[in-house]
């Protein structure tokens, strides 16, 4: 790759050559047509480009790194596809490639679902659908290669500690911020004790950890929702998703929006109507109260680690719009609106 030369248009060149060189046995439907190939969507972590045809739409995604230390990322992206497949909800898996041959990273083909993003205002309903159809999926303790929730939020608060020493000891971190996410750290520290909530009455699913907007894909016309990104899932409990999905942090990410108590409350019941346990539906608020706050610390403490990142470290890909949104995150009036009622509570 050129120095100073974008990914995005440097790696075109890659796919185009790698769709014409590569031997397609195992999906035979790329040796059938021709395709074009153009840039679809980009993010911190992938690359992607939409395979277009007279017939036929695959999207070919290009593992750029990983938020879970994974060396075989796109392996793992893959195999939980395969195992979301029966879910309908989900992009179909047809092709992945991780010798990193003729390309020098992992990648994989999947079903192109046309649609928009999640609209907070008007799709609450199909999202608490398909997330609830997610977490209900089948998964045979034998094909089961997912990341365990064993102690929920302790695997939470020490990916943050991990993720907050990025701020904490660069010289670029604000000192009154530094103070208050320490104090933060240090109330999450006493508060993951109560995950023997979780021990005592687990309940595990696949769940996503990363569902902002854009990684939904709604089809009005089809009156379907699908959630397409999967880069980080874990074995875990619902709430953790369900958590997510209600954050500042993630609504705010790509929209203005913010959950209301009644539009929170709505899409709450919206996933009970799809959800056939009465045990689940009856603890769900219980494990979302205990969750909330760790999901809100592994968001800022990404968000902190990645301001320093978008700022020293040269050779990652760049969004302009993250690092707009990495400034509002890192305001200290904001944070403290984050935290402080559940450290007052």
């Amino acid at each position: 790759m050129a120095p100073g030369a974008d990914p995005f248009d440097q790696y075109l060149v890659l796919v185009r050559r790698y769709i014409e060189e590569q031997c397609w046995n195992q999906f035979p439907a790329m040796a059938e047509r021709k395709f074009t190939v153009a840039p679809l969507a980009r993010g911190e972590y992938n690359l992607n480009y939409l395979l277009n045809s007279a017939d036929a739409r695959f999207v070919f995604r290009v593992n750029m790194g990983t938020q879970i230390g994974r060396e075989d990322q796109i392996l793992y992206e893959y195999k939980t596809l395969r195992l979301l497949k029966s879910t309908g909800v989900t992009p179909v898996p047809f092709f992945v490639d991780d010798s990193r041959r003729r390309i020098d990273r992992g990648i994989l083909i999947m079903e192109y679902l046309p649609g928009c993003p999640l609209d907070y205002h008007i799709d609450l309903a199909g999202a608490a659908r398909s997330l609830a159809v997610v977490h209900q999926a089948d998964v045979d303790d034998a094909d089961n290669h997912l990341i365990v929730e064993q102690q929920p939020l302790s695997l939470i608060f020490d990916e943050c500690v991990g993720l907050l020493k990025t701020y904490f000891n660069s010289d670029l971190a604000d000192a009154d911020i530094r103070s208050f996410l320490c104090d933060v750290a240090a109330w999450a520290e006493t508060a993951k004790q109560k995950e023997h909530y979780f021990l005592a009455d687990p309940w595990y699913c696949i769940v996503n950890t990363e569902l902002n907007s854009k990684n939904f894909i709604v089809n009005r016309s089809r009156q379907t929702t699908h959630l397409i990104d999967w880069e980080m899932p874990r074995w875990g409990d619902p709430s953790t998703d369900l958590c997510h999905f209600c954050s500042p942090l993630t609504t705010l990410w790509k929209t203005s929006y913010r959950f209301s108590p009644e539009d929170s409350n709505f899409f709450i019941r919206e996933y009970k109507k799809n959800c056939p346990s009465v045990h689940l539906q009856d603890t769900l608020e219980e494990r979302m109260r205990l969750k909330f706050p760790f999901v809100l610390l592994r968001g800022i403490s990404w968000s902190a680690m990645a301001w320093i990142a978008y700022q020293t470290e040269q050779n990652m890909m760049h969004n302009p719009d993250t690092r707009k949104k990495l400034d509002e995150y890192l305001d200290l009036r904001f944070i403290r609106c984050l935290f402080e009622p559940f450290m007052k509570s």
